[in-house]
Formats: structure tokens, C-alpha cells, sequence
């Protein structure tokens, strides 16, 4: 059995690579999602769980504007330029992790005040609780895409090493 790229980049380099590409990210995003929870069910935007929430939205958007820079230049123009994707769920896997980019990018924007200005707090809460959820929907379909054997979503049959007519 062969892993995806984004499970071979995690599993790489212990314990280095799976704490910058997926522990901290996830605790940021997670450290987020918690909080805003507590700040949808009170309302007070003004305390310390809104400046732990506001604070790990810039620095997550910030660190994975960084991971997907780098990602976009060491792993995903070079597979593409050298054919090198394993089929479908690794692309799919890889696609998804870094489109992550998106909420995590667009939570730190709406927390640093350079999108959403002139929205009104209850509408600016509504949109940063959307851009969490997005956030957790494509991670896990990341994670989920990435724990596949990538040979189950290939268009051709991989060479099993003579394993052909092994049920599996």
C-alpha cells in the first residue's frame, strides 16, 4: 500500500513536519472554532475569548499563508510539472489542505480589518463563524482524501508487484 503526498509530507521528518503542517494549524483552527462557539452563545465580543479568538485567527491565517507559499512551491508546481500526482485522492487530499488557505486567509483579513469594514458586529460574527466552519469542512475532507490508499481513486491499475490476483 502506497500513502498520498499530504500523508508522506506529515509522516516525514518526525515529529517536525506533522507539528508545522498539521498540529499547528489544526490547534489555531481549533483554538478558534472553540471560542467561537462561546462568543456565538454570548455575545460578548469584548473580553478575553474574543482577543484569544481574534488573535489565533491573524496568526492562522498568517502561518498558513506561509505553509501554502511554501507548499505551492516545493511540493505542488513540481508533482504537477513532473507528473508525479498518485491518481485522484491525492490530488484531492493536497487540493483541499491548501484550500484552506481560503477561510484561514479570509479569518485573518476579517480580523486585521482589511475585508468586512463596513459590516456591523453581528454580521462580521456571522461571517468569521462560516469562515471557521469552511476551515473544518476542508480540512477533514483533506484529512480523509489523504488516509486513502491513493491506488483506489487511480484510473489505471498500479503495479501490485505481482500481487494481481491477491483479494484484497
Amino acid at each position: 500500500m502506497s500513502m498520498t503526498h499530504y500523508m508522506a509530507l506529515l509522516a516525514a521528518n518526525q515529529p517536525w513536519n506533522l507539528l508545522i503542517f498539521m498540529a499547528v494549524p489544526v490547534i489555531l483552527a481549533e483554538t478558534v472554532a472553540i471560542t467561537e462557539l462561546y462568543l456565538l452563545f454570548t455575545r460578548k465580543l469584548n473580553g478575553a475569548v474574543h482577543r484569544i479568538n481574534r488573535a489565533a485567527s491573524i496568526v492562522g491565517g498568517v502561518y498558513f499563508s506561509g505553509i501554502f507559499v511554501y507548499l505551492m512551491a516545493t511540493a505542488v508546481v513540481p508533482l504537477t510539472q513532473q507528473g508525479g500526482w498518485l491518481g485522484a485522492a491525492d490530488v484531492i487530499a493536497v487540493g483541499f489542505y491548501l484550500s484552506g488557505i481560503i477561510p484561514l486567509g479570509g479569518l485573518a483579513l476579517l480580523d486585521l480589518g482589511l475585508i468586512g469594514r463596513k459590516r456591523d458586529a453581528e454580521s462580521r460574527l456571522r461571517l468569521h463563524a462560516v469562515l471557521v466552519a469552511v476551515f473544518l469542512v476542508v480540512a477533514h475532507v483533506a484529512m480523509i482524501f489523504g488516509m486513502l490508499d491513493p491506488s483506489l481513486l487511480m484510473s489505471h491499475a498500479p503495479d501490485m508487484g505481482g500481487m494481481e490476483g491477491m483479494p484484497h
